[in-house]
């Protein structure tokens, strides 16, 4: 970096190179006079001429370089990760800054990453307390004697934060101390270099004494370029100071003119080789991007230049000239790449707004369906992967409060799917308890052993209000149906066993029944007269005849289920898939009329192996698809596969359809 502790500047480069030219030409005009005037005499306005330009040749350069073109840092949202993930986060940023090489912009970096984490640990502390607060008003009925202490994991991001800040203000610290020792050498240095000065104007010396005096200014101007910066209030000064000193050694030089002549060559060599230096950097440019370590060579050489001396005076122009084209090589190239660099950013953020505009949406979103739901949780995940894919970073501000807005809508989308499911599972708690509720009424009524009209009523209102309820959760749905039918069956098995009347009702049920079946099976041979319309008027009064009595029951629905599949098939209007449907929802309408449970309960499972069985296969297919991929000659293979995945889903999504409805009538 170039000269870091001096004051920043707001001056273009353009401008700060041509006055480095006018510092070197003011140079070498310092020196024709020196060697125009008599050896003793000196010129207050010669010694001005070094500091008019100085403070502007003291503009941090690499700043202009780097800080201009900072590069970005990719957003995190830190609220999306565990306490467990924060505190690793903060080991390893620890972890890299406790090297003895950490530089200031990896202590800024891991200082900004606690920033962060801190932030979100705040509002988790002050959530966390409120909770804790809330429960203890809750229980003791107020806030006296209330003390919280933080859990473990948040008092190590707490402990982590504070060393990260404490290394931070240590290595800072040091960095002064280091420039205050700077100061003082450099102080040192110029008090040595005035009274090498002072000597060479005062007295008479030999050869030896001016070659012992010359070596003793080239190692006070070795010492000086090895010194390091300085802080900024200071540096100018010292810098003024330091060329104005080195214009009155050489103006006291007469007899050495010709030593610093062949320095002059010497200068302008080495400059020659600084600019093929700088040309080379600008010529491996060519299909490659700018790189941070290019600058920094580019700097490297920069402050090689600056302390060269000058070269012969029909030379200086030529080279500095030469060393400017050089560098606008790297700088143009430089501003170059961070405007495309821009443009990258806000078509990436542009990109990325469009996602999060297609999610806000989302947010408000409600529905009864858990169907619905799913399918809005497919969408809003393709949103999010298209968001993740996105690679790059966006505009700094922009892209952080873009970042914060997009991961809350989805943060908000799932709270309100979770809210919704859990009312749903407390909906269904709700239907167990209804449902146990019948169970017993069911049983009371079974233990009377009454079997009058009201008691055989009461016992058919309760098979109502149980189709009326809903679904309970799924580990109680078998037992609790089996309970309930029990209770139903054992009542009506005893009725009959009492009642031979209704015995006899079962019978004419059953003639009636079997009348409706072979009616069926007749209108389905006449295939020009069957239709979904007279299909409804079959099932309507099929559902209008009573109970048949249990010794018959499964074969009559066994008949009537054939039946009603006939006359499906004979309708030639409908498609297989409406045919499949129309025979469920026959088969589901007597488990809602009392009949058939266990055949659908049945059907179910065979449903849940024939899904799990299709979803095997698809993944099994599309791993191999993956596989054939590599390979140039698996066109035809992967065609093969790609063919049975598009009909297993289209099979897998009709068994889902299917169990949907199965689930519905359960």
């Amino acid at each position: 970096m170039f000269n870091v502790g001096m004051p920043k500047v707001a001056i273009s480069r353009e401008r700060l190179l041509d006055l480095y030219s006018i510092r070197d030409r003011t140079y070498e005009t310092s020196i024709t006079m020196a060697q125009e005037q008599q050896e003793g005499v000196k010129s207050e306005e010669q010694d001005d001429l070094a500091p008019k330009t100085i403070d502007t040749l003291e503009i941090d350069l690499n700043n202009e370089l780097t800080e201009e073109h900072e590069e970005e840092t990719p957003d995190v949202d830190y609220s999306q990760l565990s306490k467990e993930q924060l505190v690793n986060l903060l080991e390893n940023e620890l972890a890299g800054i406790r090297a003895e090489a950490a530089t200031a912009a990896q202590l800024k970096k891991a200082e900004a990453v606690a920033k962060g984490v801190r932030t979100v640990v705040d509002q988790i502390k002050q959530k966390d307390r409120e909770t804790a607060l809330k429960t203890f008003i809750d229980e003791t009925g107020g806030e006296d004697g209330f003390e919280y202490k933080y859990d473990a994991e948040t008092q190590k991001i707490d402990s982590l934060s504070r060393e990260i800040r404490g290394l931070k203000n240590a290595f800072y610290q040091s960095q002064e101390k280091e420039k205050e020792k700077n100061f003082n050498v450099k102080t040192a240095l110029l008090g040595r270099l005035r009274a090498l000065v002072d000597e060479e104007g005062t007295r008479e010396t030999d050869a030896t004494g001016l070659k012992s005096s010359w070596e003793e200014f080239k190692k006070i101007q070795e010492e000086w370029k090895a010194a390091g910066n300085v802080a900024s209030p200071h540096n100018g000064t010292l810098w003024a100071t330091y060329n104005a000193l080195i214009d009155r050694y050489f103006s006291n030089r007469n007899i050495y003119f010709e030593l610093k002549e062949l320095d002059r060559r010497r200068n302008a060599e080495l400059k020659a080789e600084l600019c093929e230096k700088v040309e080379e950097l600008g010529k491996s440019l060519e299909g490659r991007p700018m790189t941070r370590e290019i600058l920094n060579e580019a700097n490297h050489i920069f402050e090689e230049y600056k302390h060269l001396g000058p070269a012969p005076k029909e030379d200086q122009e030529k080279l500095w000239q030469r060393f400017k084209e050089a560098l606008d090589v790297l700088y143009d190239a430089q501003r170059g790449q961070f405007a495309e660099q821009k443009k990258s950013m806000q078509e990436n953020y542009e990109q990325k707004l469009k996602i999060y505009e297609a999610i806000v949406p989302f947010t408000s979103y409600s529905s009864g369906s858990i169907k619905e739901w799913n399918a809005k949780t497919k969408d809003i995940m393709a949103f999010q992967d298209q968001w993740v894919a996105l690679k790059g970073i966006m505009p700094r501000e922009e892209g952080k409060e873009l970042s914060k807005k997009f991961w809350a809508a989805l943060k908000t989308f799932f709270n309100n799917k979770g809210e919704f499911f859990r009312q749903l599972e407390s909906k269904r708690e709700q239907n167990l308890d209804l449902k146990n509720q019948l169970c017993e009424e069911a049983e009371a009524v079974l233990s009377t052993g009454e079997d009058n009209p009201s008691t055989t009523q009461k016992v058919i209102e309760l098979q109502k209000k149980w189709k009326g309820i809903g679904q309970v959760p799924e580990k109680f749905k078998d037992t609790i149906y089996d309970r309930f039918k029990k209770a139903c069956d054992s009542y009506f098995d005893q009725k009959r066993a009492k009642n031979r009347e209704v015995e006899e009702e079962f019978e004419n049920n059953l003639k009636l029944k079997t009348d409706l079946i072979e009616r069926i099976e007749a209108a389905a041979k006449d295939k020009d007269e069957s239709s979904l319309n007279l299909l409804t008027a079959f099932k309507s009064e099929w559902s209008s005849i009573g109970f048949v009595p249990k010794k018959d029951m499964q074969v009559v629905q066994k008949r009537y289920i054939a039946a009603i599949n006939t006359y499906v098939s004979a309708i030639g209007q409908l498609s297989t898939k409406e045919k499949e449907q129309a025979v469920l929802e026959s088969e589901v309408e007597l488990v809602r009329d009392g009949e058939g449970g266990r055949n659908l309960y049945r059907k179910e499972n065979d449903i849940r192996r024939k899904i799990t069985q299709l979803e095997n296969d698809i993944s099994l297919w599309q791993n191999n698809i993956e596989f054939f991929a590599k390979s140039k000659t698996s066109d035809r293979l992967k065609a093969e596969f790609e063919r049975k995945i598009n009909n297993a889903v289209s099979q897998l999504n009709e068994l889902k359809h299917q169990l949907t409805i199965i689930q519905e009538a359960i």
